[in-house]
């Protein structure tokens, strides 16, 4: 199979990409991305997780890698140091949830060493193997201070979600862009804040470009990264309707397949990489 030219730099999301279903990083994928590292390629993750969370999962690759979290909201360098950081005004996320609510979503904010939120919620408490990153409870008619880094909505009916979504929008579209991570997940972040932006600062730090950048996605946060990179790759798990909006992109295998490893193995690696 024909060898990607040129690439440099290899951007992979977590959840539905990277993570298999059981949000973990398979020993396959560890092994081809410290091949990646041993040829001198430069690895960025792009996730919407938060950064304890984020990196607790990247520590098991055993290699250095750039961290874009919370959908571009906070940039980390190998070694932990915070190069970018963006929070949402009290204000801006006070207006935001001034809304009605259907009491089956589950409603969280995104702070610097908490996620506060409306109710428990196993379904999202499994997506940590260890609670590195921890939830409070908070009735938000009681808090005060709204600060956040991105707002977060979850509910098994995407078509509630469609709601809070344009009730959301009614109240704040000057300040906020959205994005359906999955079509269970809501998320709100400053129109400034996008992992495609995120990825252009750290590739611009260490004398990179876009075009030499492949990227990996599953998610509709993830859409300006796989079209603003050299290469973009659609997880086979993704959502039709992600597939739609990127109809030139190729689809690959899914992340219960190792897609992307298998993908890095056979078309980016210098040198043959047998796969298991």
């Amino acid at each position: 199979m024909t060898k990607l030219k040129n690439i440099k730099v290899v951007v992979s999301d977590l959840d539905g990409t990277l993570l298999n279903p059981q949000h973990r990083i398979s020993e396959y994928t560890k092994s081809i991305f410290q091949e990646l590292h041993n040829q001198g390629y430069l690895i960025v993750v792009a996730t919407g997780r938060h950064h304890l969370d984020a990196m607790a999962i990247i520590e098991t690759l055993a290699v250095p890698v750039y961290l874009v979290s919370s959908n571009g909201g906070r940039i980390h360098s190998p070694n932990k140091e915070e190069l970018f950081a963006f929070n949402l005004d009290s204000e801006v996320v006070k207006a935001a949830l001034n809304i009605e609510i259907d009491p089956d979503v589950t409603v969280v904010l995104f702070k610097e060493n908490v996620w506060q939120t409306n109710k428990w919620n196993e379904r999202l408490n499994s997506f940590q193997a260890e609670l590195k990153y921890r939830p409070e409870l908070v009735d938000y008619k009681t808090i005060e201070d709204f600060k956040a880094i991105k707002i977060f909505f979850s509910c098994d009916s995407h078509e509630k979600l469609l709601k809070v979504r344009d009730a959301v929008l009614a109240n704040s579209s000057e300040h906020l862009h959205h994005a359906f991570s999955l079509p269970t997940c809501l998320e709100f972040m400053d129109k400034s804040v996008d992992k495609a932006v995120a990825i252009a600062k750290v590739l611009e730090k260490e004398g990179f470009t876009m075009d030499q950048a492949v990227s990996f996605g599953d998610g509709f946060n993830d859409l300006q990264m796989l079209s603003s990179t050299g290469k973009g790759l659609i997880m086979g798990n993704a959502p039709s309707i992600l597939k739609d909006a990127l109809p030139d992109l190729e689809v690959i295998k899914t992340n219960a397949e190792d897609g992307v490893a298998r993908y890095i193995a056979s078309r980016i690696l210098d040198k043959e990489f047998v796969t298991v």
